[in-house]
């Protein structure tokens, strides 16, 4: 094995300098624990960016990976296969109502992109409206509706022109919304964004606007999504069904996948219109398989309701001044602070050995595993009630 000392410099010398780094090897994990290069142990409030779901290794997780790579990893859409028939069939009993067309690809970027294009097939418009404060991927069509001036303003020559309007204010869209506008994409919650949970009155106009003018209605769901907020798809709070909604992250449990998803009532898209050569692949699809199974027979998407709103009200009970406010939805929270959140996740990793994320420069950002227990959870409200105090 490489001594910690070399990793670090072999990765220095190679990377492509895009990722920003903490000065910590992770080498295994195990549930919501991750373990450094000295054996260090870590609650990973983290879930890799939202993807473990089911924690590191989970067995359902690893045996799926190994019975699925011993029998056929790769097969193109040009070919039928089972276990892609069989994820169809088990995603269409979770989505509401008739949103049962996908189409599979590699990573929430990706799917961003697919929904783009699945929007101006099915409409033949070109108008996109997207929300400030929104990150929906760094590719360039994802970046051309992610707001963060930092992310867009190296590459704005590149990008197709996008209106963008304040998250939540219906009357905006009211304004730019028109029969010439393709789709209006937004997050049901937004993350990078800091964490805004949308009110259900806001999804619930902007669904009648896009009624009325013909546009189809994107969800982001690419970090909300698969139980996190506790439901299926964090839409579901508003009661409305999108026309398209993008997944990504946690729908293969720690391997890389995204989806688009949008009505039959559209119909399908022109052949070779977009393609994917990894997309659906037997590996990843016998991982989402065993993720989204496990996750509705262990009732995780209510556990993630009821441990996620316990975790609110036990942060809010805190009543820290140095915190403005704490706000989100399930088992996805951010405290948005009256300072810079970086140097509360070094203490939170060096004094606590927790690991969190940041969501802008002064959000503090939670997005455990679905199996995180309350246990655990009270580690982290202790730990942060010590760092923020």
């Amino acid at each position: 094995m490489i001594d910690t000392t070399t990793l670090f410099e072999i990765e220095d010398a190679h990377t492509s300098g895009a990722y920003p780094k903490r000065p910590t090897a992770l080498l295994r994990g195990e549930g919501v624990y991750a373990y450094d290069e000295q054996g260090n142990r870590y609650l990973d409030a983290t879930s890799g960016q939202g993807v473990t779901a089911l924690g590191h290794c989970h067995p359902a997780i690893t045996q799926a990976v190994t019975e699925q790579a011993q029998t056929l990893i790769t097969c193109p859409e040009a070919f039928y296969n089972d276990r892609r028939a069989e994820l169809y069939e088990l995603l269409v009993s979770i989505t509401p109502a008739d949103l049962n067309r996908f189409f599979f690809c590699n990573s929430g970027a990706e799917a961003i992109e697919g929904a783009l294009k699945v929007a101006k097939l099915l409409t033949q418009r070109e108008g996109i409206v997207a929300t400030k404060r929104a990150f929906h991927g760094r590719t360039t069509g994802a970046l051309s509706m992610t707001w963060t001036p930092k992310y867009r303003k190296p590459f704005q020559s590149w990008l197709p022109h996008v209106t963008h309007i304040a998250y939540g204010d219906i009357e905006a869209a009211r304004e730019v919304i028109t029969e010439d506008t393709a789709a209006i994409v937004v997050e049901a919650v937004q993350g990078e964004g800091g964490v805004y949970p949308a009110d259900p009155e806001y999804l619930q106009a902007l669904r009648e606007i896009c009624d009325t003018t013909g546009t189809l209605l994107i969800i982001d769901e690419i970090q909300a999504g698969i139980g996190r907020t506790g439901k299926w798809f964090a839409f579901e709070h508003a009661g409305i069904v999108p026309d398209i909604f993008t997944m990504g992250k946690a729908i293969a449990g720690g391997l890389p996948m995204g989806a688009v998803c949008w009505r039959e009532a559209h119909g399908q898209i022109p052949r070779s219109t977009h393609g994917s050569t990894f997309g659906g692949n037997p590996l990843v699809c016998a991982t989402s398989i065993a993720t989204l199974t496990t996750i509705r027979d262990e009732n995780l998407v209510q556990q993630a309701a009821e441990n996620g709103r316990w975790f609110l009200e036990q942060l809010e009970a805190l009543n820290l001044q140095s915190v403005r406010e704490v706000r989100g939805r399930g088992l996805m929270i951010g405290l948005e602070l009256r300072g810079r959140v970086t140097p509360i996740l070094k203490a939170l990793q060096e004094d606590h050995s927790i690991l969190a994320l940041p969501a802008g420069l002064t959000t503090l950002r939670f997005l455990p595993p679905l199996i995180i227990t309350r246990d655990e959870l009270q580690t982290i409200v202790d730990a942060v009630a010590q760092v923020l105090d």
